[in-house]
């Protein structure tokens, strides 16, 4: 059945849940920003890691399952504006960086792990918010559900004032991946913009291998998943999300061994903008889910 275990001899406490009956693991660090660093179906690993950036805790992970938030992209001068007043936040905010707490392991109804990040004077004052957000990442079978809760606590706390509170957040999932141009993609827009310099281009269901670098924003969608397949591994990938996701994008690097598809609320400079930011009432939360599935054909 199911099972959550601590994995031995590592730099960092990493909790591993596990299916058996499926094969299928799931490796996550919650001193390390809350990541999930391996995610496996079949015996067969599905994400990339730098294992060297992972090791260094000054620099931020390039692989797993990073989260964004309370930003997703970067800023002008990594700045935003709120109230009058300027603050600085670095690119995809600082959740990816800060150490969350466990609050709860299950082993029931598939092996489930619950991590909390809790608002604190380094985070007030780059975001001038309380707030509570909890990420429950559950292993079943051949699927892994990321759901995730926010909630508002401005003004029950003696910190700050009730206040609305405006973020963003995402994920962005670093998926592992050979030969690029074997891999095919169902991404549901007619088109992306490349957000290095503002072109729209048509979307085929493939993108070029021999591009130096391809960041794509998907924006609208008309649909709630996404299907990458990858015929060198005879693999078939599905990420499903709520409404709440407003984009997708597309990253990758010349000859690096992953591709990126990252699901987002709101386009990067959202904090100064307005566009699409989730505003949280003071006591309010809202909830969302991101659900992947993989399989091997």
């Amino acid at each position: 059945m199911f099972a959550i275990a601590l994995k031995p001899h590592q730099q960092y406490k990493t909790y591993v849940l596990s299916d058996p009956a499926t094969q299928s693991s799931l490796e996550v660090v919650p001193e390390r920003g809350g990541i999930i660093t391996r995610w496996q179906v079949e015996d067969q690993d599905l994400l990339y890691l730098d294992s060297e950036r992972f090791a260094n805790p000054e620099l931020t992970v390039r692989g797993g399952i990073p989260i964004l938030f309370p930003i997703c992209g970067n800023l002008p001068d990594d700045t935003y504006t709120y109230q009058g007043q300027k603050y600085t936040l670095k690119q995809h905010g600082f959740a990816r960086n800060l150490p969350w707490t466990v609050a709860q392991q299950a082993t029931n109804q598939g092996a489930a792990i619950t991590l909390v990040l809790t608002s604190n004077p380094q985070t007030r004052s780059v975001y001038p918010f309380d707030f509570e957000v909890e990420f429950t990442y559950t292993l079943k079978g051949n699927s892994l559900q990321i759901f995730q809760r926010y909630t508002n606590l401005c003004g029950t706390t003696d910190s700050l004032p009730a206040q609305t509170m405006p973020f963003s957040t995402g994920l962005h999932p670093y998926f592992l991946a050979g030969d690029k141009e074997q891999l095919a993609f169902e991404i549901p827009a007619m088109q992306y913009r490349d957000q290095r310099n503002q072109k729209n281009h048509l979307f085929t269901g493939r993108f070029d291998p021999l591009e130096e670098e391809i960041d794509g924003l998907f924006n609208p969608l008309t649909g709630l998943a996404t299907t990458t397949i990858d015929h060198s591994r005879r693999s078939k990938i599905i990420m499903g999300y709520s409404y709440a996701y407003s984009s997708v994008v597309y990253w990758t690097v010349k000859g690096k061994d992953y591709y990126c598809l990252e699901p987002w609320t709101a386009p990067r400079n959202a904090m100064n903008t307005g566009k699409l930011l989730t505003y949280l009432k003071p006591g309010a939360s809202c909830e969302m889910v991101v659900h992947l599935s993989a399989t091997f054909f």
